[in-house]
C-alpha cells in the first residue's frame, strides 16, 4: 500500500507517522509542501507538529500551502487522508473536514496519555478494533478543543461519524475524562464518506511496546487490509 506524509515547516511528527508505516509495511515518501504534484498514493497524511510555528492559527497557513490543493483533489476522488493532530487541524482548516480546533479549556498544552473509546469501527481506519474499546494514545496539543455548531454535532452522531470520544480508563465518557474541553469529549471524526479521519491522539507514538504501548497498531493494519 502507498502512502504519502506531507511535511511542512515547523512539522515534528513527520518522522514518526513515517516510522509508523514503513513498520507496518507501507511503501511511503514524503512530500514538501511546496510540490504541486502527488505520487500515486492510497493514503496521505497529514501529520502533527506546529506548521509554520502556528502563527495566525493552528493549520490556518499550511492550509493554503500548493500541496494542499492536490490533497483536497485526491480527497474529494476517494483517497484516504488521515490528519493527527496539527494535521487534523488542518483539515478544518482545508474544509475537508467540519468543526474547529479552539485552545484547551486551562489555556496551557498538553503532553500526556489520555484513554479514548473507539466509538465506530465501521470505516477502513478502525476496524481492526472493537467499537467501545479503551486506547492508551498520547496527546499533545494546545489547541485540541473540538467544537462545532448542533446541526454538524447531530450530523456527526447521527451518521455515525464520531470515531472516538476522551473516556477514563473504564469507558466512562465524562467532564472528568475530556483533556481539552472538546464538545461532547470528540478526539476524533470522519467526513460524510469516512475516507477522510481527522484525529487529535497520536497513534504514531504507540506502536511499540519499549517505547509506549500498540494501541495505535491496529489502525495501521486496518488500512492495509
Amino acid at each position: 500500500m502507498n502512502s504519502t506524509v506531507i511535511v511542512f515547516p515547523g512539522s515534528n511528527c513527520d518522522r514518526d507517522i513515517a516510522v509508523a508505516l514503513e513498520k507496518m509495511q507501507f511503501k511511503n515518501k514524503m512530500i514538501w509542501h511546496k510540490e504541486t504534484k502527488l505520487p500515486k498514493s492510497d493514503l496521505i497524511v497529514i501529520p502533527g507538529g506546529f506548521s509554520y510555528g502556528d502563527y495566525l492559527r493552528s493549520g490556518a497557513i499550511a492550509g493554503k500551502s500548493l500541496i494542499i490543493n492536490e490533497v483536497i483533489k485526491v480527497a474529494n476522488q476517494g483517497c484516504l487522508v488521515l490528519g493527527i493532530c496539527n494535521g487534523f487541524q488542518i483539515l478544518t482548516e482545508t474544509g475537508l473536514l467540519k468543526g474547529v480546533l479552539l485552545r484547551n479549556k486551562n489555556l496551557k498544552f498538553i503532553n500526556k496519555d489520555v484513554n479514548i473509546k473507539v466509538i465506530d469501527n465501521n470505516n477502513k481506519f478502525l476496524k481492526k478494533y472493537k467499537n467501545n474499546q479503551i486506547l492508551k494514545i498520547n496527546i499533545a496539543h494546545n489547541e485540541g478543543n473540538f467544537f462545532t455548531n448542533k446541526d454538524h454535532l447531530k450530523e456527526l452522531n447521527e451518521k455515525k461519524l464520531i470515531a472516538f470520544k476522551y473516556c477514563d480508563e473504564n469507558g466512562e465518557i465524562n467532564e472528568d475524562s475530556n483533556p481539552n474541553g472538546s464538545i461532547d469529549n470528540i478526539a476524533g471524526i470522519f467526513n460524510s464518506k469516512k475516507n477522510i479521519l481527522g484525529m487529535m491522539p497520536h497513534p504514531e507514538r504507540m506502536i511499540d511496546n519499549l517505547v509506549s504501548n500498540t494501541d495505535g497498531t491496529n489502525l495501521f493494519s486496518s488500512l492495509l487490509n
